[in-house]
C-alpha cells in the first residue's frame, strides 16, 4: 500500500484524526480501504472500529456532511465543492452538501494582531484611522474587519486566519495520497477521476488563500461592468493588498432577499431579481468569467434599484468554445432540439460514451417531458437537475468547469425567485441566447471566421512539406509507432489466461497420475490400507485437481 511509504511522519497525528472521526461516523470500511488503518496501528495509534448507535440511524449523507464539517475547514471546502458536482451525486446527497457553511468562530483581534503588523508593515493604527478589532464576518479562511482610512473612507479588512495555511496543507498532502488510493482499489471510481477532484480542489483552495487573487478578481469585474452604471463592485485599495490581506471599498446596502423588507427601503424586488440575473448571465456568456457563489449574502441591494456583489473568492471562468456550447445547449432547449442537445452533450462526454443510442433515446425522453409545457413554465434549475441526472444515469462526467456553471444558475434562479415569486430564468436566459447566435451570422463574424479558417488552411499547407520530411525521416529509422486499442483485447486476454492454467493444470494432473502408477509398484515405503502411501497422496491430489478443472470448465460455460 502507499500509504506504507508515506515519509511525511508530521501528518500522522492530522491523519489519526481523519480516521477516528470517518470511524466514528460509520465510514470505518473506507479507512480500511485505503489503508489508512494500517500505518496508523503500526505507529502505535489503535482506532476503535465502531459508531454510535445515534450515528448509524443516519442516512449516508447526513453521516458524510457532519463528518466533513467536524473535520474542519478544508473538508468543509471539499463538501462544498463536491455540492456543485450535481453530475456524480443524487439530489439528496447535493442537498446535504449544500448544508455545509463556512462560518467559524471568529480570531481575537489579539491573535490576529501580528499577522496584521506583518502584512501592512507596521501597526493598523499607522494606516487606518480607524479599525474595528470585533470582526464583521469570520469564515474558515479569512475574516472581515470594518475600518476606516486616513482620508475617511469606508472600508472592509479581509485578513487570513493565522496559521490556516499549514492546516490545508497537510490535509491537502493526505486528500491526494487518498484519491490515488482511491483510484488503484476500486476502478469503478477512475470515472469519476477522485486525483482530478483533489488537483482542482487545490487549485481553488489556493486561490482563496492568496488574497491577492481574489483583489485581482474583483478589479476584472469592476473593468467589465465600468460602464454599467446599475451594477457595483467595490474598489480595491492595492497599496494595502498582499497574500494575507486585502483592502477593499465597503459597500452599504440592504442583504436579505425579504420582499416586505426590500420594499420598506423603497427598492423594487421584482427588479431587482431582473437585474440581477441579467448582470449573471452577462459575465457568464459575454465575459466568460462569472460570480461563482451568487447567494443572499454575496449580494447587495443599493438604492435606485442598483445591484452590490462581494466576496469574489469563487469565480468560474470559460474559454470562448465552451460559451458557444453553452448557449448551443440553450438554444437547443428552448428549441426543443434533440439532436442539437445530443450534439453538445456528445462533445463535453469525449470518449466516455458507452452506448450513445441509449443517450439519445434519453435525450428525447427529456425533451418530451417538457413538450406540454409553456416556454415561461419551464425551471432552468430544474431543466439542468434532469440534464444531469441523465448524464449520471448513462455515466457520463460533466466538465469541471460546467458543473461550477451549473451551480451557480440553479443558484441563481432560487435567488430570483425569492425576490419574485413570478421570476423565470428561462425569459432572461433566451434573449442573450437569441441575441449571441444572431452575432455569430453578422456580416463582421462570417467575415473573420473566414479569414481565420483561411490562415489556419494555409498554414497546414505551409507545414505539410515540413511534416512529410518529419514522418519519412521517422519511418526510415524505426521511430514510427502504431497504437491499436482493440474492443474486448482484455477479454481476450482474462480467456488466455484462464485457458493457459487449466492447461497446466492438466499436465500437472497428468503427471501425479503417471508418477502415482509408478509409486504404486514400488515395494516398501511408508502404507496405507496396505497401498503406498506417496502413490495414494498423488492419486488424491490428481482427483482434486480434476474436479477443479472440471469445476472451472462448467463455470465458464464451457461444457
Amino acid at each position: 500500500m502507499l500509504w506504507e511509504t508515506i515519509s511525511v511522519m508530521r501528518d500522522l497525528p492530522r491523519l489519526h484524526e481523519i480516521a477516528t472521526v470517518m470511524i466514528r461516523y460509520g465510514w470505518g470500511d473506507l479507512v480500511r480501504l485505503l489503508g489508512i488503518s494500517g500505518v496508523l496501528e503500526r505507529a502505535g495509534r489503535v482506532l476503535h472500529w465502531q459508531s454510535t448507535s445515534e450515528i448509524s440511524q443516519l442516512e449516508a449523507p447526513v453521516r458524510i456532511r457532519r463528518a466533513l464539517e467536524e473535520l474542519g475547514p478544508t473538508f468543509v471546502k471539499l463538501g462544498q465543492v463536491l455540492s456543485t458536482r450535481v453530475d456524480m451525486f443524487p439530489p439528496h446527497w447535493i442537498a446535504e452538501f449544500e448544508k455545509l457553511h463556512s462560518h467559524v468562530p471568529a480570531v481575537p483581534y489579539e491573535s490576529l494582531h501580528a499577522d496584521l503588523v506583518a502584512a501592512f508593515g507596521g501597526e493598523p493604527a499607522a494606516v487606518f484611522a480607524e479599525f474595528e478589532a470585533v470582526p464583521l464576518a469570520a469564515a474558515s479562511i479569512a475574516q472581515v474587519h470594518r475600518a476606516r482610512l486616513k482620508d475617511g473612507t469606508r472600508v472592509v479588512v479581509k485578513a487570513r486566519r493565522p496559521g490556516i495555511e499549514n492546516v490545508i496543507r497537510a490535509d491537502l498532502r493526505i486528500m491526494e495520497h487518498a484519491a490515488r488510493l482511491l483510484e488503484s482499489e476500486v476502478p469503478d471510481s477512475r470515472r469519476y477521476g477522485p486525483v482530478q477532484i483533489v488537483s482542482q480542489f487545490r487549485r481553488s483552495l489556493n486561490r482563496e488563500l492568496d488574497l491577492v487573487k481574489e483583489a485581482r478578481n474583483i478589479d476584472q469585474f469592476a473593468r467589465h461592468f465600468a460602464s454599467e452604471p446599475l451594477v457595483k463592485i467595490p474598489r480595491v485599495y492595492w497599496e494595502f493588498t498582499n497574500d494575507r490581506v486585502n483592502v477593499q471599498e465597503e459597500i452599504d446596502g440592504v442583504t436579505g432577499v425579504a420582499p416586505d423588507k426590500l420594499r420598506a427601503q423603497g427598492l423594487d424586488p421584482k427588479l431587482l431579481a431582473a437585474r440581477g440575473a441579467d448582470a449573471v448571465l452577462r459575465m457568464v456568456l459575454e465575459h466568460g468569467y462569472f460570480h461563482a457563489d451568487p447567494h443572499p449574502g454575496n449580494v447587495l441591494f443599493l438604492p435606485d434599484n442598483r445591484i452590490g456583489m462581494i466576496d469574489f473568492g469563487m469565480v468560474g471562468m470559460l474559454t470562448h468554445r465552451r460559451r458557444n456550447q453553452i448557449v448551443d445547449l440553450l438554444h437547443a432547449l428552448t428549441r426543443k432540439d434533440e439532436q442539437a442537445l445530443l450534439q453538445v452533450l456528445l462533445d463535453w462526454s469525449g470518449d466516455t460514451v458507452g452506448d450513445e443510442d441509449r443517450l439519445a433515446y434519453d435525450v428525447a425522453e427529456l425533451l418530451q417531458s417538457y413538450d406540454d409545457l409553456q416556454l415561461k413554465d419551464v425551471k432552468i434549475g430544474a431543466l439542468l437537475n434532469d440534464i444531469t441526472a441523465l448524464m449520471r444515469d448513462n455515466n457520463l462526467v460533466l466538465p469541471a468547469d460546467l458543473t461550477l456553471l451549473f451551480k451557480t444558475l440553479i443558484t441563481l434562479e432560487g435567488l430570483g425567485q425569492q425576490l419574485d415569486p413570478e421570476f423565470h430564468m428561462i425569459d432572461h436566459v433566451t434573449p442573450f441566447v437569441e441575441r449571441v447566435i444572431q452575432q455569430r451570422y453578422t456580416p463582421q463574424a462570417l467575415l473573420a471566421r473566414g479569414r481565420k479558417s483561411v490562415r489556419e488552411t494555409l498554414e497546414v499547407l505551409a507545414d505539410l512539406p515540413r511534416d512529410l520530411r518529419h514522418l519519412l525521416r521517422d519511418v526510415r529509422r524505426g521511430r514510427v509507432r502504431v497504437d491499436l486499442d482493440l474492443k474486448r483485447l482484455d477479454h481476450f486476454g482474462q480467456q488466455l489466461d484462464r485457458a493457459s492454467n487449466r492447461l497446466t493444470m492438466g499436465i500437472l494432473t497428468a503427471s501425479l497420475v503417471v508418477g502415482s502408477s509408478i509409486i504404486m509398484t514400488v515395494k516398501g515405503g511408508p502404507q496405507l490400507f496396505g497401498l503406498p502411501f506417496f502413490g495414494l497422496l498423488g492419486f488424491m491430489i490428481a482427483f482434486l485437481n480434476s474436479l477443479w478443472i472440471i469445476f472451472s470448465i462448467w463455470r465458464s460455460g464451457k461444457h
